[in-house]
Protein backbone atom coordinates (compact mmCIF):
# COMPACT_ATOMS: atom_id res chain seq x y z
CA UNK A 1 0.00 0.00 0.00
CA UNK A 2 1.31 3.20 -1.08
CA UNK A 3 1.14 6.37 1.29
CA UNK A 4 2.49 10.07 1.47
CA UNK A 5 3.75 10.72 4.59
CA UNK A 6 3.18 14.19 6.72
CA UNK A 7 5.85 14.42 8.79
CA UNK A 8 9.00 12.29 9.18
CA UNK A 9 8.76 9.13 10.02
CA UNK A 10 11.66 6.97 11.70
CA UNK A 11 13.08 4.32 9.08
CA UNK A 12 10.47 5.01 6.64
CA UNK A 13 10.81 8.27 4.68
CA UNK A 14 10.83 12.02 5.26
CA UNK A 15 7.39 14.78 4.88
CA UNK A 16 6.17 14.58 1.63
CA UNK A 17 7.62 10.87 0.16
CA UNK A 18 5.15 8.25 -0.79
CA UNK A 19 6.30 5.38 -0.01
CA UNK A 20 5.16 1.58 0.29
CA UNK A 21 3.96 0.52 3.91
CA UNK A 22 2.29 -2.75 4.80
CA UNK A 23 -1.94 -2.64 4.78
CA UNK A 24 -2.24 -2.78 8.44
CA UNK A 25 0.51 -0.35 9.54
CA UNK A 26 -0.90 2.43 7.87
CA UNK A 27 -4.27 1.49 9.14
CA UNK A 28 -3.29 1.26 12.73
CA UNK A 29 -0.54 3.58 12.48
CA UNK A 30 0.15 5.76 10.23
CA UNK A 31 -3.48 7.08 9.18
CA UNK A 32 -5.14 7.44 12.63
CA UNK A 33 -2.37 9.05 13.59
CA UNK A 34 -2.11 11.76 11.33
CA UNK A 35 1.29 10.83 9.61
CA UNK A 36 0.16 9.52 6.36
CA UNK A 37 -2.33 9.72 3.76
CA UNK A 38 -3.45 7.08 1.70
CA UNK A 39 -1.30 8.50 -2.06
CA UNK A 40 -4.14 9.47 -4.02
CA UNK A 41 -4.31 11.20 -6.79
CA UNK A 42 -6.31 13.57 -4.64
CA UNK A 43 -4.15 13.67 -1.30
CA UNK A 44 -1.20 13.93 -3.17
CA UNK A 45 -2.38 17.19 -4.85
CA UNK A 46 -3.97 18.36 -1.89
CA UNK A 47 -0.45 17.98 0.28
CA UNK A 48 1.07 19.86 -2.90
CA UNK A 49 -1.05 22.66 -2.18
CA UNK A 50 -0.24 22.23 1.52
CA UNK A 51 3.11 21.50 1.49
CA UNK A 52 4.39 24.61 2.70
CA UNK A 53 2.37 25.17 5.71
CA UNK A 54 3.31 21.65 7.15
CA UNK A 55 6.45 22.06 6.46
CA UNK A 56 5.96 25.56 8.28
CA UNK A 57 4.07 23.99 11.15
CA UNK A 58 6.44 21.13 11.16
CA UNK A 59 9.34 23.92 11.67
CA UNK A 60 7.17 25.24 14.83
CA UNK A 61 6.65 22.21 16.73
CA UNK A 62 9.89 21.02 16.28
CA UNK A 63 11.92 24.21 17.76
CA UNK A 64 8.87 24.04 20.76
CA UNK A 65 9.94 20.22 20.87
CA UNK A 66 13.45 21.31 21.09
CA UNK A 67 13.17 23.81 24.00
CA UNK A 68 11.28 21.50 25.83
CA UNK A 69 14.39 18.56 24.95
CA UNK A 70 16.76 20.90 26.15
CA UNK A 71 15.18 20.88 29.64
CA UNK A 72 13.80 17.60 30.20
CA UNK A 73 16.90 15.94 28.74
CA UNK A 74 19.17 13.59 31.79
CA UNK A 75 16.13 14.65 33.87
CA UNK A 76 15.78 11.86 36.78
CA UNK A 77 12.22 11.12 37.69
CA UNK A 78 11.45 8.59 40.70
CA UNK A 79 8.90 6.05 40.44
CA UNK A 80 8.19 3.96 43.56
CA UNK A 81 7.36 0.56 43.13
CA UNK A 82 6.42 -2.91 45.48
CA UNK A 83 9.51 -5.52 44.99
CA UNK A 84 10.97 -8.18 46.34
CA UNK A 85 14.30 -8.39 48.18
CA UNK A 86 15.85 -8.90 45.07
CA UNK A 87 14.77 -6.34 43.05
CA UNK A 88 11.94 -7.91 41.00
CA UNK A 89 8.88 -5.28 40.71
CA UNK A 90 5.49 -6.55 41.88
CA UNK A 91 4.04 -5.09 38.19
CA UNK A 92 6.26 -3.32 35.82
CA UNK A 93 7.07 0.26 34.43
CA UNK A 94 5.27 1.38 31.66
CA UNK A 95 4.75 4.13 29.07
CA UNK A 96 2.16 5.24 31.21
CA UNK A 97 3.97 5.60 34.11
CA UNK A 98 6.59 7.12 32.15
CA UNK A 99 4.72 9.92 30.98
CA UNK A 100 3.06 10.34 34.16
CA UNK A 101 6.38 10.59 36.07
CA UNK A 102 7.41 13.17 33.87
CA UNK A 103 4.50 15.13 33.53
CA UNK A 104 4.45 15.63 37.59
CA UNK A 105 7.50 16.47 37.42
CA UNK A 106 6.53 19.77 35.52
CA UNK A 107 7.23 18.69 32.07
CA UNK A 108 4.47 17.62 29.32
CA UNK A 109 4.94 14.66 28.37
CA UNK A 110 2.45 11.82 26.31
CA UNK A 111 2.78 8.31 27.28
CA UNK A 112 3.07 8.21 22.85
CA UNK A 113 5.89 9.91 23.02
CA UNK A 114 7.39 6.93 25.44
CA UNK A 115 9.82 4.95 23.66
CA UNK A 116 10.08 1.69 25.65
CA UNK A 117 11.21 -2.10 24.02
CA UNK A 118 9.77 -3.61 26.78
CA UNK A 119 8.63 -3.00 30.27
CA UNK A 120 10.14 -1.94 33.43
CA UNK A 121 10.62 -4.91 35.98
CA UNK A 122 13.22 -4.24 38.00
CA UNK A 123 14.47 -1.81 40.51
CA UNK A 124 17.12 0.40 39.78
CA UNK A 125 18.07 3.50 37.69
CA UNK A 126 16.91 3.11 33.85
CA UNK A 127 17.06 5.19 30.67
CA UNK A 128 14.38 5.69 28.66
CA UNK A 129 13.82 7.32 25.30
CA UNK A 130 11.16 10.00 24.51
CA UNK A 131 10.17 11.03 20.96
CA UNK A 132 9.01 14.44 21.33
CA UNK A 133 8.70 15.13 18.09
CA UNK A 134 10.28 13.14 14.54
CA UNK A 135 13.32 14.88 14.55
CA UNK A 136 13.78 15.32 18.56
CA UNK A 137 14.55 12.28 20.18
CA UNK A 138 15.86 13.20 24.64
CA UNK A 139 16.98 10.70 27.02
CA UNK A 140 15.33 10.71 30.47
CA UNK A 141 15.86 8.22 33.87
CA UNK A 142 13.30 6.11 36.04
CA UNK A 143 14.73 5.84 39.42
CA UNK A 144 12.43 2.86 40.67
CA UNK A 145 12.38 2.47 44.07
CA UNK A 146 10.82 0.83 46.72
CA UNK A 147 10.78 4.39 49.17
CA UNK A 148 12.06 8.00 48.38
CA UNK A 149 15.02 7.21 50.56
CA UNK A 150 16.30 4.13 48.55
CA UNK A 151 15.96 6.22 45.53
CA UNK A 152 18.19 8.26 46.95
CA UNK A 153 20.48 6.18 47.22
CA UNK A 154 20.27 4.07 43.90
CA UNK A 155 20.83 7.55 42.65
CA UNK A 156 24.13 8.06 44.65
CA UNK A 157 25.05 5.48 42.58
CA UNK A 158 24.55 2.26 44.75
CA UNK A 159 22.45 -0.82 43.32
CA UNK A 160 20.00 -2.43 45.04
CA UNK A 161 22.44 -5.67 44.85
CA UNK A 162 24.78 -3.75 47.03
CA UNK A 163 21.92 -2.08 49.40
CA UNK A 164 20.81 -5.27 50.31
CA UNK A 165 24.44 -6.35 50.77
CA UNK A 166 25.07 -3.58 52.98
CA UNK A 167 21.86 -4.34 55.23
CA UNK A 168 22.93 -8.08 55.35
CA UNK A 169 25.97 -7.24 56.71
CA UNK A 170 24.56 -4.59 59.21
CA UNK A 171 22.56 -7.25 60.50
CA UNK A 172 24.88 -10.07 60.82
CA UNK A 173 26.90 -7.15 62.72
CA UNK A 174 23.98 -6.56 65.08
CA UNK A 175 23.24 -10.13 65.93
CA UNK A 176 27.17 -10.74 66.42
CA UNK A 177 27.12 -7.47 69.17
CA UNK A 178 23.73 -9.37 71.18
CA UNK A 179 25.59 -12.68 71.03
CA UNK A 180 29.06 -10.67 72.51
CA UNK A 181 26.57 -8.79 74.73
CA UNK A 182 24.87 -12.18 75.82
CA UNK A 183 28.27 -13.87 76.35
CA UNK A 184 29.66 -10.66 78.18
CA UNK A 185 26.65 -11.29 80.87
CA UNK A 186 27.06 -14.91 81.30
CA UNK A 187 31.00 -13.98 82.44
CA UNK A 188 29.88 -11.52 85.03
CA UNK A 189 27.55 -14.85 86.53
CA UNK A 190 29.69 -17.07 86.57
CA UNK A 191 32.18 -14.27 88.06
CA UNK A 192 29.44 -13.85 91.03
CA UNK A 193 28.77 -17.50 91.38
CA UNK A 194 32.48 -18.16 91.96
CA UNK A 195 32.72 -15.59 94.65
CA UNK A 196 29.94 -17.16 96.63
CA UNK A 197 31.23 -20.73 96.52
CA UNK A 198 34.36 -19.11 98.04
CA UNK A 199 32.41 -17.88 101.09
CA UNK A 200 32.15 -21.15 103.31
CA UNK A 201 35.74 -21.91 102.68
CA UNK A 202 36.95 -18.88 104.09
CA UNK A 203 34.56 -18.65 106.94
CA UNK A 204 35.89 -22.71 107.78
CA UNK A 205 39.18 -21.19 107.66
CA UNK A 206 38.46 -18.50 110.53
CA UNK A 207 36.81 -20.75 112.86
CA UNK A 208 39.92 -22.90 112.85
Amino acid sequence: MQVILLERVAKLGQMGDVVDVKPGYARNFLLPQGKALTASDANVASFEAQKAQLEARNLETKKEAEELGERLAGQQFIVIRSASDAGALYGSVTPRDAAEAATDGGFSVDKKQVALAQPIKDLGLHDVHVILHPEVDITIQLNVARSAEEAELQASGKSIQELAAEAEAEAEFEIAELFDDIGAAASDDDDLIGSDDDAPAQEEEVKE
